[in-house]
């Protein structure tokens, strides 16, 4: 039957296969392949998409494993007929997703290669489905495994049912369907949750609005997803639907199926109403449920979209006596201090923002997100926009004490490598005014040629003169701004970035560090991140993920399992060195609201210029816990919203680090430690040398500093205010007129301003990350290198 090898041929010839050969091979190959083909046509079905919709609960569990809240139970779906879905919905889709929609088989050859390439690469197998595809796609939710097995299913499906069902119930159970957020299936769902409308009353272009969210929630939802992506905030968002409507509206012209003076009345994105709440989810609730569910998105496990038709178990870390103790401390300064009514030009407004982490593990215990998540939408224990001022000089103490300061006689690339470790016994100067050099000695000049002064709080300057040299642990409790910015100087800003973020901080959330402001904080990370990165001080430059969840399971079992990872960020010597200096802030310092009877306790107050924000960070040897204060309206009819001053807020005549965001951390940990061992941290071991050495090695404080004055406790601390205010008009030179007398100098503070360092100002979920620009820090000419944070 098959003459091979060949008998009638001799030697190597003998192999060579005939023609017949090969073209019998040939066409039995093609046949299997077509009776496969014909054979999987004929085993799958035609799905029908109301068997895949439905949906079960979600149960998200404390962390005693009692049960929180159970979420989802009826999927956000109500399916219309296609009579009532607009016909501007149905082109806008058609025009941007699959304009051969009405002509095409129900695949794209293109696409399907294109896929298969991709997963040849070890990339994911999607791209380049038609409105069919999709249709299927959103009909085996139960498979959205991205495997070659589940495509070419998909495909035989998509070729059946456009073989067999007519285009225009392909569309309508596509659009009834598909995913739009915010929890909604299916364009009705859709109408509601965005514009609170039927379906079949949308304009164009709200239409084409809701084209451009298909392409996924996460990015496109004006109201944000920084829980998932931190560059997935309001105002990217909000850019890129508006980009992706306006593409599509012009698509729609294109194809004939919008004229031009009607497309011409959609040049803006439509207004969204704010996301709507599960009552169930008011209080915390919904800002854990939120955060967990994001933690289990990133994770890989599951998708949004099977995490919103249910059916997992979530176990988080949440401590629920702490999330409630915290929520109390927080709600007992509102009380006690807010009063809206009374004092509207400066209580409005108030918010506040928390997150309690386990140095151990990296465990998150506890948030404070807002006053309600039914009400409050932004989650403050994320970010919010807010700088953290002087809270972030313990990272440039670590970055002197783990790379050390430049050789200032060596050229810059040498002197990366001949550093000196710093001891907190290293003198700087505390001088007010203070002109700031770099590494080498000569003065710090920007591109054109202007040069940065110092200021101090208060404009004092903190030392013995003549030269006011001040030791860095006196630096760190009186929060001396001149001292930690010549600091950064020397080690080098890329250095006390990298520092930052080896302790934890998300390198997107900071700002550029291409100006001496970075040292003082111009950066806006999350009280979270806050919180996490102070944990590696507290556990000996151990460093770990902040995390929420710590399994997921469903009807088959555990699906996923948080494992904790550590890194070695500083050295046990680094680390403790920077503990045993906040300890002395909290026990005599501008942190000594923050004492707890009987414990340990290490921290550090920041403050912002225009007094836009104040934090105060610090933790005992089991817990690290951040609490931020600031003043930003939650009125999206506001235009050009932007952190409000709290001068007066409180009654109080400034608000300070020291002040409420203090007691609401001392109040909240006095509660959250209970029943913990009363642990010390570990005793450090000398390190580096003492630099810029002279015969005052411990200054005391000018007889201008002043008395902490916010604090709310009975007892006022000794030490000075800590935040750095704009200059007075009165200031004899600017900060740029490096020819004025260097005594005299009526200089300005350069430490960004209300721009949160970025050029303008942030809303409460912008993240630094989105202008990608080095020099951000300096906020803008007339702004960061004249005035800004703090203390």
């Amino acid at each position: 039957m098959i003459d091979y090898p060949r008998h009638d041929k001799d030697g190597w010839h003998r192999w060579v296969p005939s023609w017949r050969l090969v073209s019998g091979l040939c066409i039995a190959f093609f046949g299997c392949l077509v009776g496969a083909a014909g054979l999987a046509y004929a085993m799958v079905s035609v799905p029908v998409i109301d068997e895949s919709a439905t949906a079960q609960n979600n149960v998200y569990y404390w962390a005693d494993d009692s049960r929180m809240v159970a979420t989802g139970g009826e999927r956000n779906r109500q399916s219309v007929n296609l009579s009532q879905i607009p016909k501007a919905m149905r082109n806008a889709v058609i025009s941007q997703e699959n304009k051969t929609f009405y002509d095409d088989s129900g695949v794209d050859p293109k696409g399907i290669a294109r896929a298969v390439f991709n997963m040849a690469k070890g990339g994911d197998t999607q791209g380049g489905s038609t409105i069919t595809q999709q249709y299927v796609k959103n009909a085996m939710l139960n498979d959205q495994s991205q495997t070659i097995s589940r495509k070419v299913k998909e495909i035989f499906v998509s070729i059946k049912v456009g073989a067999e069902e007519p285009k225009d119930k392909i569309l309508e159970g596509y659009l009834n369907s598909a995913y739009y957020g915010r929890g909604a299936y299916g364009i009705q769902a859709a109408a509601r949750a965005y514009f609170n409308v039927d379906a079949v009353d949308l304009n164009p272009g709200q239409c084409a609005f809701l084209s451009a969210v298909l392409k996924g929630a996460t990015y496109y939802d004006p109201a944000g997803s920084i829980s998932i992506d931190p560059a997935a905030t309001p105002d990217a968002n909000s850019a890129r639907a508006k980009s992706q409507m306006q593409d599509t509206l012009d698509k729609m012209v294109e194809y004939g199926h919008l004229s031009q003076a009607d497309r011409a009345k959609y040049t803006e994105l439509p207004k969204v109403q704010n996301p709507q709440s599960n009552a169930q989810l008011g209080g915390q609730i919904g800002y854990l449920v939120r955060l967990a569910k994001s933690s289990v998105v990133r994770s890989g496990v599951v998708s949004e979209q099977q995490l919103e038709k249910g059916g997992y178990s979530i176990y988080t870390t949440f401590d629920k006596k702490k999330v409630d103790e915290l929520e109390k401390s927080v709600q007992k300064v509102y009380k006690e201090k807010i009063d809206p009514k009374k004092r509207p030009e400066t209580d409005t407004h108030v918010q506040f923002g928390g997150a309690s982490i386990d140095t151990e593990t990296g465990a998150i215990k506890a948030i404070y997100g807002g006053e309600d998540a039914t009400k409050h939408f932004t989650n403050n224990a994320d970010v919010t926009g807010a700088q953290v001022g002087s809270t972030f000089k313990p990272f440039v103490l670590a970055a002197a004490m783990k790379w050390g300061v430049r050789d200032p006689d060596l050229g810059e690339v040498q002197a990366q490598d001949e550093r000196t470790v710093v001891s907190p016994k290293s003198l700087y100067s505390g001088k007010n005014n203070l002109k700031i050099n770099n590494y080498d000695g000569s003065i710090w000049e920007n591109e054109k040629g202007e040069q940065w002064r110092q200021e101090n709080d208060g404009k004092d300057d903190v030392g013995d003169p003549p030269d006011y040299k001040i030791d860095l642990r006196e630096a760190m409790r009186e929060s001396v701004n001149s001292a930690f910015v010549q600091l950064g100087m020397d080690v080098g800003l890329d250095k006390v970035k990298e520092s930052a973020v080896d302790a934890g901080l998300l390198e997107d959330s900071l700002a550029g560090s291409g100006y001496p402001s970075f040292s003082i904080g111009v950066s806006d990370p999350s009280a979270i991140r806050m919180a996490g990165a102070y944990a590696t001080f507290a556990d000996s430059g151990k460093q770990r993920e902040p995390y929420s969840v710590t399994k997921v399971s469903n009807k088959d079992g555990t699906i996923y399992t948080h494992k904790v990872e550590t890194k070695q960020a500083y050295t046990a010597k680094v680390a403790d060195n920077v503990t045993d200096v906040l300890k002395t802030v909290v026990e005599k310092g501008t942190g000594s609201n923050a004492q707890l009877p009987g414990r340990e306790v290490a921290g550090k107050t920041g403050t912002t210029d225009g007094n836009k924000s104040a934090w105060f960070v610090g933790y005992t040897p089991q817990l690290s816990t951040a609490v931020s204060m600031f003043r930003y309206p939650d009125d999206e009819s506001i235009k050009n919203r932007t952190f409000l001053e709290m001068y007066g807020t409180g009654g109080e005549k400034k608000i300070h680090g020291a002040s409420f965001p203090s007691t609401i951390w001392q109040d909240y940990m006095s509660d959250a430690v209970k029943g913990m061992k009363a642990e010390k941290f570990p005793k450090p071991e000398p390190i580096g040398e003492v630099i810029n050495d002279a015969p005052s090695p411990t200054p005391t404080p000018s007889p201008s500093e002043t008395e902490e004055e916010t604090t709310p406790s009975p007892t006022p601390s000794p030490s000075r205010t800590e935040t750095t205010p704009s200059p007075s008009p009165s200031d004899t030179c600017g900060v740029f007129e490096w020819n004025c007398d260097d005594g005299e100098n009526g200089g300005n503070d350069t430490t960004g301003n209300e721009n949160g360092g970025q050029g303008n100002s942030p809303s409460p979920s912008t993240s630094p990350s989105e202008t990608g620009e080095e020099d951000d820090s300096r906020g803008n000419q007339n702004g960061g290198l004249i005035s800004g944070p703090n203390g």
